[in-house]
């Protein structure tokens, strides 16, 4: 079974496919057993960054130390990594028990350490009732459980996983995240999880690589991630639903109001989440007046869809009594300590006095 997991450091990675950058300057790393997701939109990098730790794909540039040695000019063979896939590869022709032990048949593993190490993993997936099967006997949740135990009985430190639950449906996804999550506590392997969706990246993670076109936009933890988005995109991509980016006209701020840096207001974006709007808050620090254009019931609150009069539209998070009616204006609040502030320039947070 899994041991202690070894740290991840990935220092100035680069890919080029021809004269076309595909990753520039990525950087990030975990700490040994962690769990770190690379998040983002597809075709953000995340999966090609997947590819290059794993030696599937030759670097273009950088260092990618596993333990503290730089793998990234040696074969895949030799960088002792397991890995779990989209789709679960197994063989069809195999019950689930040879598919489970294949990998220690290749390296030749005797026949009572494969059985042990069968028997260990079979209970920690509760599998043990299906090593007689075929994979077309299994349900898709059975299936990557038989994944998972492929991967585990291979005793690899550093496991990677390129959106191992996408085929799975929405119930089956929060069930064996979970159990992702359990076993990488239990066993302390270190994993590098690849996902677009973010409540995945939220639920799972120690820290969080948030990719966006080829660059790492943001590395935190998902907490540092919502509270305080490094960038536009962040903003935009963290949260359901994402933070409401507002233009300087939509807002009145506090005549104190000055963005550090020697900024003009009106250089600024106001970024503001749902969930922090108070509809008709009187005496609030920041406020903007809108239009209500529709209202969606989402059980303990009502998302209302505003259109503030620059035609830019937002969200409040509204759980109050009743809700106002479509077509009514109404006026939204919000605090300092819940307001974001960026450059409209290059995107970047910036901060604000009063």
């Amino acid at each position: 079974m899994s041991g202690p997991g070894v740290s991840l450091e990935v220092v100035d990675l680069a890919k080029s496919w021809g004269a076309v950058d595909v990753l520039q300057d990525v950087n990030f790393g975990i700490e040994p057993g962690g769990f770190l997701t690379l998040l983002g939109p597809s075709g953000c990098g995340k999966s090609t960054i997947l590819r290059l730790v794993s030696g599937l794909d030759e670097v273009s540039g950088g260092q990618i130390l596993i333990g503290g040695k730089d793998v990234a000019r040696i074969p895949a063979a030799e960088r002792n990594i397991g890995m779990v896939f989209q789709n679960y590869a197994l063989f069809p022709h195999m019950t689930i028990a040879e598919n489970i032990t294949y990998g220690l048949n290749v390296r030749k593993v005797p026949k009572a350490e494969k059985e042990k190490a069968l028997a260990r993993v079979a209970e920690l997936m509760a599998l043990g009732k299906l090593l007689d099967r075929k994979p077309s006997q299994l349900s898709g949740g059975q299936q990557q459980r038989v994944a998972l135990a492929r991967v585990l009985v291979s005793d690899r430190p550093l496991v990677l996983m390129d959106e191992p639950l996408s085929n799975l449906d929405a119930k089956l996804r929060v069930e064996i995240r979970s159990e992702i999550r359990s076993l990488n506590k239990k066993l302390g392997i270190t994993v590098v999880y690849v996902t677009h969706d973010q409540s995945e990246a939220l639920s799972m993670s120690d820290r969080v690589v948030l990719m966006n076109a080829g660059n790492v936009s943001q590395v935190g933890t998902p907490q540092e991630l919502y509270d305080r988005p490094a960038n536009t995109f962040a903003a935009a991509f963290i949260g359901t639903p994402p933070m409401n980016l507002l233009s300087p006209e939509d807002v009145r701020a506090p005549a104190t109001f000055a963005p550090e840096g020697g900024m003009e207001a009106r250089d600024v974006i106001f970024g503001v989440r749902p969930e922090s709007l108070s509809l008709g808050r009187a005496g609030a620090e920041f406020s903007a007046t809108a239009r209500v254009e529709s209202l969606e019931y989402e059980g303990k609150v009502f998302l209302v869809h505003l259109i503030a009069p620059s035609g830019t539209r937002f969200i409040a998070a509204h759980s109050g009594d009743g809700a106002p009616e479509e077509g009514s204006e109404v006026t939204v609040g919000w605090s300092a300590s819940q307001t974001h502030l960026f450059s409209k320039t290059d995107g970047n947070r910036r901060d604000f006095t009063l």
